[in-house]
């Protein structure tokens, strides 16, 4: 079936597209997301590799495709190596989405070092750096390329005891948005996608009188599950969004609102 030419394109077939961290949480989502419309996805990961390799399997049994790379995406040699094994078994790469994380303590100011705060920066803002630098000279030679980074709504509410993570992350969007200017003249577009306090793996321990406090605080009245950003990501992945870079879309439920 032909689309029709006043339809938005969101058809992501022929497309490479890479979500670090994406064994599970946000990232599993987004990257099965991808593969539904179309995209070949390569699933990245550290650490746990029986947990990134049903997760591959799944997503591999429900008919979409990829491939599923071990790499650590703070290490140049690992970044450099990674981007060269999926181009090489996928093709190069055309979606960037840099996901990992590490933990992220709330912690007052005293009780961080400054070897927190530098991990912190690591992973949001050297990893995009280096993933970046790997694809653009694929990207722009296509003069078509797609870099989102997952952002948080942290930054807007300068959310306390946090500094570290809520510095780096307003490190990687001012990252964003300058690569967005600096890049837009090759039609790469460089947004990002804040997720709010949506409740993954990791936040099983967390305490239920917190998320409780956090929840009653959301306009819509409902946690966010990990499949509500993938319309987000879909989209800002897709010839849909052609004319939008540098924007940080908060998904959210209305937390951010005003």
């Amino acid at each position: 079936m032909t689309a029709h030419p006043h339809a938005p394109n969101f058809d992501l077939d022929g497309k490479v597209a890479l979500v670090t961290g994406s064994s599970k949480g946000l990232g599993k989502a987004m990257a099965f997301a991808l593969g539904a419309a179309g995209a070949k996805v390569a699933f990245n990961y550290a650490h746990g590799r029986e947990f990134a390799e049903q997760t591959y399997a799944e997503y591999r049994a429900a008919g979409f495709q990829g491939g599923l790379f071990r790499a650590s995406v703070i290490d140049p040699a690992e970044v450099k190596s990674l981007c060269a094994q999926i181009a090489a078994e996928l093709g190069p790469i055309d979606i960037v989405i840099p996901n990992a994380t590490p933990a992220q303590p709330l912690k007052p100011i005293e009780q961080y070092d400054w070897e927190f705060y530098q991990s912190m920066y690591d992973f949001f803002v050297k990893s995009p750096y280096l993933l970046t630098r790997e694809v653009l000279p694929h990207m722009k030679q296509r003069k078509w390329g797609r870099i989102i980074n997952i952002t948080s709504e942290v930054f807007s509410r300068g959310v306390a005891p946090f500094s570290a993570y809520v510095a780096a992350k307003g490190g990687q969007i001012g990252w964003s948005r300058s690569m967005a200017n600096e890049l837009a003249p090759w039609n790469i577009t460089v947004n990002m996608i804040a997720p709010g306090w949506i409740p993954v793996e990791r936040h099983a321990n967390d305490p239920e009188h917190e998320k409780e406090a956090y929840r009653r605080l959301i306009p819509m009245g409902r946690w966010g599950i990990p499949q509500d950003l993938a319309g987000t990501v879909v989209y800002l992945a897709s010839e849909a969004s052609n004319f939008i870079t540098g924007q940080d879309i908060h998904v959210n439920g209305g937390m951010t609102v005003g």
